[in-house]
């Protein structure tokens, strides 16, 4: 089993009516996830919002979380482009006994590698926890080059895992080939099984918050080498993945649309990104129904 597990949750933050942060409503929900196929949480991320939550929310819903699920895996986000902010979450984060720091690469100020490379030294010089570092150039606009990867994971004992959102499958095979034990999870839905079939070791999800047990179940078929197996839970799987992302419908939208539509009240998103769009409730009932018949 992998330190963090196999099946994760980029979970959404709850929103009351008002907009305000809904801690019971985040702590009903880490609760829900872990009863239904996921290993753990990461809180305060990408589809959490993180961007719109103060720093006295995003702790407030970091501890709520922590309480809710004593015994999974939370993960709390805690990156930042300005490096000092991140070394203060990071430190702070700490303190309130997560298991680990997700620390995506610095955003909209695209810094050389160097700059990349000297931004994650430095976070994880701030703590002993585990640290899981994230590459999206889609979202930061700079993806991490593959030998400042390489030192990172051969020379900062505290950067263990990676999530991928690179969108390169055939990167993902060298970096693991030049790093074996390194623990390299999904970050990417729809790639996970090449992700898996090059090593990866897991999915940290968006549609995990309600695919989670189908996912489980491609992993560990790829674990068997039952690549056949994997491939059809794959196909079952592909409604969710093109219901989760899209121009119209961002996956903290979908999510959330998603989690409503199964009982878990979770709100909406705070703008930028607003509301899911109409009829995103009806989609995702058509996507749990080609999921599970």
């Amino acid at each position: 089993m992998p330190r963090f597990g196999r099946v994760l949750t980029a979970m959404v933050t709850p929103f009351g009516p008002d907009g305000a942060l809904d801690l019971d409503g985040a702590a009903a929900l880490a609760r829900w996830l872990v009863d239904n196929g996921n290993d753990g949480v990461v809180v305060a991320g990408t589809t959490g919002e993180a961007p719109t939550l103060s720093k006295e929310e995003h702790l407030l819903l970091i501890q709520a979380v922590r309480a809710a699920v004593p015994d999974a895996v939370v993960v709390a986000g805690a990156g930042s482009n300005d490096t000092r902010h991140a070394i203060a979450m990071t430190e702070t984060v700490t303190d309130i006994g997560v298991d680990a720091v997700l620390s995506v690469g610095p955003y909209y100020n695209r810094p050389p590698q160097a700059g990349i490379e000297a931004h994650f030294r430095a976070i994880a010089a701030a703590t002993d926890l585990p640290i899981v570092i994230y590459d999206v150039p889609g979202r930061t606009g700079r993806r991490f080059d593959h030998d400042v990867l390489v030192r990172l994971f051969t020379e900062v004992p505290n950067c263990v895992a990676f999530k991928d959102a690179t969108g390169d499958p055939a990167g993902a095979a060298r970096l693991l080939a030049a790093v074996p034990d390194l623990e390299l999870y999904s970050g990417d839905d729809a790639l996970t099984l090449p992700l898996l079939a090059v090593g990866a070791v897991g999915v940290i999800g968006v549609s995990s918050h309600w695919a989670a047990p189908e996912l489980a179940e491609m992993v560990a078929a790829v674990e068997k080498g039952d690549l056949a197996h994997a491939r059809t839970v794959n196909a079952r799987l592909q409604p969710s993945f093109r219901y989760a992302n899209s121009e119209t419908c961002v996956f903290s939208q979908s999510a959330k649309a998603m989690m409503n539509v199964l009982g878990v009240e979770v709100g909406e998103c705070r703008l930028p990104l607003g509301p899911a769009p109409d009829g995103t409730g009806a989609r995702a009932r058509e996507v749990l129904e080609a999921l599970r018949g």
